[in-house]
């Protein structure tokens, strides 16, 4: 039985029956029911401007406040009303919600707290108890972006594939439902959403070889009701559906046998006019569509906006966004539902900037492509045709055609990845965070599928042997690495203005009936700025990198700001040095609420410890090492860092780990699974004692590289 606890105070008491009794009172006369979701209350949540029933507030996620007693002339009386310490040091990714004066919220690991949203008052806590061996099906970190709220429920998905029903009373579990096919590397990070009683969630895996989906299971019963596959399986098996035996004709040779791809990790937006459910879909599996499908076809649903009818799932229309998509371009980005006015008269849209660096807007009802325009500089196609809605290529783009290697301006977080953006039906605008970072597209001719690794179909580097050479060439990639917020017009399609920041890994954007637009920052900020000019109005340090996004809500004619803060998730974990410039903060995760006039503080952070490198003798041959090398790249980097060190106090420094010093020791960890309670799998199924060895030799190597160059430290 999945452990459970309840905070009472300022205690976390960890509680092996059901649930417990909260400190509030939920029977009393003015207390409503916990999380008295409906589908009338969301649809009407613009008459309710103090509740964030959903992930976006609103059905169609335009992430916008009515709140406005936080304004451009008020917001520099903003401090910090109350925070919350979270229990993990891993990237913390969730929007909160707030209905009825309660606040729910994720962190790390899919573990889910109940605040009273006025005082911090913790309420209860729940832990699904993730296996911490499932962290190795982690791309980007075992993060979680938020739960769905419905008649007196709480629903989170799990890390390791499970979808959870809670009391929103007590954070007892009502039940819990495996989602996934448990032998295959499938994870959730997104956050479910409820439509018309239905709990949608999708899941991710893409780059491990898996099929993607999206399921609706009964928010009551947790049964299953329906499930729209986002790339067809093997023909031989039938389909599941005729708009899959339509996406097989795009698709060539044996597909199937690698999975495909288009998991749906994260975006989904529902118009309750039109009664449909937007969807994005993510990247296939391999990246690369010559070794996927021959280098033929579109690849449907890869990469694509799907409409679907949320009664039964059924196919309704798609735009694809990157037709044959090889570069990781996935289209599961932040879909937003609005009303634009054109000169022709207002429009129902669907708005989505994806990874490959182009806004889109689209029409609701159809999908028709209404517009199209770069919102940043991009390298892998010059335009989309408005007749066709395809994008025009660049010639050696398709690296696999050429066999030369492909420099793009997007690396594979791409031009924008999850970080949500937010529309301002004040402004027009749309507030967009926009990462920058140059990355080299390869192909691989010796790609064969492994488990516990990416399987990408692309050269995993292609740095120079020579060291001076490699040092160069990654100063020259860490040029390359930086963002910007932007302000964008969708009617017109054109940047308005934009504010520089140093790294790429910043947070999502939250803007407000108050002229205000939110958001944190990698260097470790949150910001009020003056939503027509860009205008920074007010800011605030938070100790550590921010990567979420923030809400706003009120309670007894309070309106707060809430952001949840912590450094983590796929530029950290995977970059290291370059992917998180500017976001080189250790993590320290926490909820910090902001109100007009708040007095509380935070505590110092804690000192960097001093740690010394003190590794073992580097006694192994070049080989040895290069084979090493070769290893860790396979298996470890995407964890670890490119080079051993990943330095925010997320995962270990391996080159000051204790177990380099014996090889009985390193294989404990890396062939036994001496740690993987900590989230360390066992590769023994990949790698035998030489090759562990070997990697232990490239890691020693490593920390004596560092000896001759500064470290920093981490918590």
């Amino acid at each position: 039985m999945v452990e459970r606890a309840c905070v009472f105070g300022l205690l976390l008491i960890a509680s092996a029956v059901s649930g417990c009794t909260p400190s509030r009172d939920p029977a009393a006369e003015d207390a409503p029911a916990p999380a008295a979701v409906t589908a009338t209350r969301l649809a009407a949540a613009e008459t309710e401007p103090g509740q964030w029933m959903s992930h976006g507030r609103t059905y169609g996620e335009q992430r916008f406040s009515p709140l406005d007693r936080i304004d451009a002339q008020s917001v520099g009386r903003l401090g910090l009303a109350w925070y919350a310490d979270l229990d993990s040091r891993r990237g913390q990714e969730a929007t909160p919600i707030v209905v009825d004066g309660v606040l729910y919220v994720s962190t790390a690991w899919s573990r889910v707290k109940a605040y009273d949203a006025a005082t911090g008052k913790p309420l209860w806590a729940y832990d699904p108890e993730v296996p911490g061996e499932w962290a190795v099906n982690a791309c980007c970190d075992v993060v979680n972006r938020g739960v769905a709220v419905w008649n007196g429920k709480v629903f989170v998905g799990s890390f390791d594939g499970r979808l959870i029903a809670l009391d929103a009373a007590t954070g007892r579990e009502l039940w819990d439902v495996n989602t996934i096919d448990r032998s295959k590397p499938y994870t959730i990070t997104g956050a479910p959403r409820v439509v018309k009683g239905k709990v949608l969630i999708g899941n991710g895996g893409a780059e491990f070889g898996v099929r993607g989906y999206l399921s609706a299971y009964d928010a009551e019963t947790g049964q299953l009701a329906w499930r729209f596959y986002t790339v067809p399986g093997n023909p031989a098996d039938g389909f599941e559906s005729p708009a899959l035996k339509m996406a097989a004709s795009t698709w060539s040779g044996e597909w199937w046998k690698l999975g495909g791809g288009g998991t749906v990790w994260d975006s989904m937006a529902y118009d309750p006019e039109l009664d449909l459910l937007y969807v994005g879909v993510g990247n296939g599996s391999p990246w690369n569509h010559f070794l996927r499908s021959q280098g033929k076809g579109d690849n449907l649903f890869l990469a694509s906006i799907v409409a679907l009818d949320p009664d039964d799932g059924s196919y309704v229309w798609h735009y694809q966004t990157s037709p044959g998509e090889t570069w990781d371009h996935t289209a599961t980005q932040h879909i937003i539902v609005a009303d634009l006015d054109f000169e022709g008269g207002t429009r129902r849209v669907v708005m989505q900037a994806p990874k490959n660096g182009f806004f889109y807007v689209l029409d609701a009802k159809t999908g028709q492509l209404v517009s199209a325009e770069k919102f940043t500089e991009t390298s892998w196609a010059t335009h989309v045709d408005t007749k066709t809605g395809r994008p025009a290529e660049t010639p050696g783009a398709r690296f696999y055609s050429t066999r030369r290697p492909f420099v793009s301006l997007q690396n594979p977080n791409g031009a924008h990845t999850w970080h949500p953006m937010s529309f301002s039906p004040r402004t027009g605008l749309v507030y967009l965070p926009v990462h920058m970072a140059n990355y080299t597209f390869a192909h691989d001719d010796a790609f064969r599928p492994s488990p516990l690794t990416t399987n990408l179909g692309i050269q995993r580097s292609n740095a120079p042997a020579d060291p001076a050479a490699r040092a160069a060439a990654m100063q020259k990639t860490l040029a390359t690495v930086g963002g910007r917020l932007i302000a964008w017009d969708p009617v017109r399609q054109r940047e308005v203005w934009r504010v520089p920041r140093e790294g790429a890994a910043n947070g999502g954007v939250l803007s407000t009936a108050g002229g205000l637009v939110f958001q944190g920052t990698g260097t470790g900020r949150v910001e009020a700025l003056e939503a027509t000019t860009g205008k920074e109005l007010w800011a605030a340090e938070t100790q550590t990198g921010v990567i979420a996004a923030p809400m706003s809500y009120s309670v007894g004619g309070t309106q707060y700001v809430a952001i949840v803060v912590g450094t983590g998730g796929s530029w950290a974990m995977s970059g290291a040095r370059a992917n998180a410039k500017g976001n080189s903060l250790p993590n320290i995760s926490r909820l910090l609420v902001y109100a007009l006039d708040g007095k509380a503080a935070l505590p110092p952070p804690p000192p960097l410890p001093e740690r010394r490198l003190t590794p073992p003798p580097a006694v192994a041959a070049a080989a040895v090492v290069a084979r090493g090398e070769a290893e860790y790249r396979n298996y470890c980097g995407r964890c670890h860092g490119p080079d051993g060190a990943v330095n925010f106090g997320i995962l270990p420094d391996l080159r000051y780990s204790a177990a380099l010093a014996s090889k009985e020791a390193w294989a404990a960890v890396v062939l036994g699974g001496a740690m993987k309670a900590n989230g360390m799998a066992s590769f023994a199924e990949v790698l035998d004692a030489d090759e562990a060895e070997a990697v232990r030799a490239y890691v020693i190597a490593q920390a004596h590289a560092g000896l001759q160059a500064p470290v920093s430290s981490s918590r």
